[in-house]
């Protein structure tokens, strides 16, 4: 397969997605507050653009050769930020039950403190398919929760999936970076 060259302008989008995804937190934070507990296609929609945003971002970066250690880093990060806003925004509206927050939380800061932790000492993270397909089913769900009033029923039930793919996918996660830090020593 050839490499793709892309001039080194270009070879800055995918980061620049990156950046925009986390550019896009505040906005949606403050649609949220101003929804006062209803459901809103707008803030729905800045929250799908953030769902967007990171599909494409590492398409391109992939398709391109373009990855960087900053994409590696912020690009999960931006998806755990901006996922968790939501999650807290809509767990305080009565939208989402307290357990599904305290889950996240904990999952996503476990992820955020061990990653450099396994990457120091042999770890090279990637993203696996599982872990790609819980982030869109969270974002599809996100959408569909904050767009639509409290309680509907597709929205919860692909959110719950989501969430159980997101801990298989940090088990997984877990397992490869124990048995890469154990062949290390």
């Amino acid at each position: 397969m050839a490499v793709r060259v892309v001039s080194p302008s270009l070879a800055q989008l995918p980061n620049a997605l990156t950046v925009g995804r986390l550019g896009l937190i505040p906005l949606f934070v403050a649609l949220m507050l101003g929804n006062d507990g209803e459901g809103s296609w707008a803030t729905a929609a800045v929250f799908a653009l953030a769902g967007a945003t990171d599909q494409i971002d590492g398409w391109l970066a992939r398709r391109w050769h373009v990855e960087s250690e900053f994409g590696r880093f912020a690009d999960p990060l931006a998806d755990r930020l901006m996922i968790d806003a939501a999650v807290v925004l809509l767990t305080l509206d009565g939208r989402l039950p307290w357990p599904a927050l305290a889950v996240i939380l904990v999952r996503d800061g476990a992820l955020i403190l061990a990653t450099p932790l396994a990457v120091r000492r042999g770890y090279e993270f990637e993203v696996n398919l599982l872990g790609k397909a819980a982030t869109w089913i969270l974002y599809a769900s996100l959408v569909g929760i904050v767009a639509s009033d409290e309680g509907t029923a597709w929205a919860l039930a692909l959110f719950w999936t989501g969430l159980g793919l997101a801990l298989a996918a940090t088990v997984e996660y877990a397992v490869s970076a124990l048995r890469t830090m154990r062949g290390a020593h």
